[in-house]
């Protein structure tokens, strides 16, 4: 039977010779993960099933959410996190960087199965692994097991083909599609992204594509792996698998990049999606750029060239989070921090605060934020009247440097 990579995996990983959509699997999961948000719950359920953890050097936790804690309450789940940790002496645990960044540069591998207790886990299948978000009872039984449940999902194709224009980006066709298929469009779908343009994406951008899978109700966001993927893990293996070429998708979407322009999507979802020209001129408050979604080096790079020897709008903050260690030291060595810190933005420590309005960029009564982050529901960033726009990181960083949403295509 001619199968999708997703299939293959989930057939493997439950250790069938195939699997079909529709059919309930229990497979062995590679690693587990949970945050500093999600954590203290999936703790509360693990040891309601055991006291030892099926392997110490696959569970991860992550304080990404609120750290360092801003609140007695948040420093108070951290000591919660902190003591299974040192109790189940797990080598995974880390405080420097987005889980999701953190998981794709230290441990996934083609082939794998990583559940974790956040819903931007598809991240992650841009390896070419089998990546996706629980609730945190159903991670405790996972750390607990090193197993999970999954009704194998149907997949849709997405071939994206072509280049973009300048000035348009991945976040900018992934919004596209976002806006076309609709918040439910996937629900439940396995997103499959194909095509010479995801060929000659960078890892980075891969990762952009995969992380919004679940805005359109995906299971799971997964790219085949290929030598591109090999390079990036410099030495990690797994084993790649590849969807059959007569493989039966639920839908297929055939997407020529070239005719997207910049896109921002407007609350209060993430589908109410127009062209940035419908809102050009529209004042902002605050810009964001990092987060799970676009918080990497080219990310930051874009930025930079936009704002480089220039000055922020004075009523604007521009907070800059980069999503990892790595990436932080990276975009230091090449000075892009200092050239934004001077521009006038802040830079945060690696982290997810301002994405989910924990930390570091609250939003107050009224005002707007254009950010390069996933989500824009209401209340997220602070006050639920406040309003969040998404939008790429080159249309943030324009915004940033006018005081008002432009089309970036001026700017770069």
């Amino acid at each position: 039977m001619a199968s999708t990579i997703t299939e293959k995996i989930l057939a493997n990983a439950s250790h069938k010779k195939e699997v079909a959509p529709g059919d309930y699997v229990v497979a062995d999961v590679s690693y587990t993960m949970a945050h500093d948000s999600t954590g203290p719950l999936a703790i509360e359920s693990f040891y309601k099933i055991t006291d030892k953890v099926f392997d110490k050097d696959r569970v991860i936790i992550v304080f990404d959410h609120f750290f360092p804690a801003p609140t007695v309450a948040g420093a108070t789940m951290h000591q919660k996190s902190r003591k299974f940790v040192m109790d189940q002496n797990l080598s995974g645990f880390f405080t420097n960087g987005v889980c999701h960044q953190l998981l794709v540069e230290k441990f996934i591998a083609p082939g794998d199965v990583l559940v974790g207790a956040d819903s931007h886990t598809c991240t992650e299948g841009a390896l070419g692994a089998f990546t996706t978000g629980l609730g945190s009872t159903d991670i405790g039984g996972a750390m607990a097991t090193g197993k999970c449940w999954f009704k194998v999902p149907e997949s849709i194709k997405f071939n994206l083909t072509g280049s973009t224009k300048k000035g348009v980006y991945t976040k900018d066709v992934i919004l596209s599609i976002v806006g076309d298929v609709r918040a439910d469009g996937a629900l439940y779908k396995a997103c499959e992204f194909t095509g010479d343009y995801v060929k000659n994406a960078s890892i980075a951008s891969r990762l952009t594509l995969c992380n919004m899978a679940i805005e359109m109700g995906g299971k799971n966001g997964i790219v085949e792996a290929d030598q591109k993927t090999l390079d990036f893990l410099g030495g990690r293996t797994g084993k790649i698998f590849r969807s059959d070429k007569d493989a039966v998708y639920a839908d297929e979407y055939e997407i020529e990049v070239e005719d997207v322009e910049p896109q921002v999507a407007l609350p209060p979802v993430v589908d109410n999606v127009e062209p940035v020209s419908a809102v050009e001129g529209k004042p902002i408050d605050q810009a964001f750029l990092g987060t799970c979604t676009n918080g990497r080096l080219e990310d930051i790079e874009v930025a930079t060239r936009i704002l480089k020897g220039k000055k922020i709008a004075r009523n604007v903050r521009f907070i800059i989070s980069p999503a990892s260690e790595d990436i932080y030291f990276a975009a230091f060595e090449k000075g892009y921090l200092q050239d934004l810190v001077t521009a006038g933005a802040t830079v945060c420590n690696p982290s997810c605060g301002a994405c989910v309005g924990r930390h570091e960029g609250v939003l107050c009564e009224g005002e707007v934020c254009i950010s390069s982050q996933n989500r824009n529901f209401t209340g997220r960033m602070g006050h639920p009247k406040a309003e969040i726009i998404l939008a790429s990181p080159a249309t943030v960083a324009a915004a940033a440097l006018t005081g008002k949403i432009v089309d970036p295509r001026d700017y770069i």
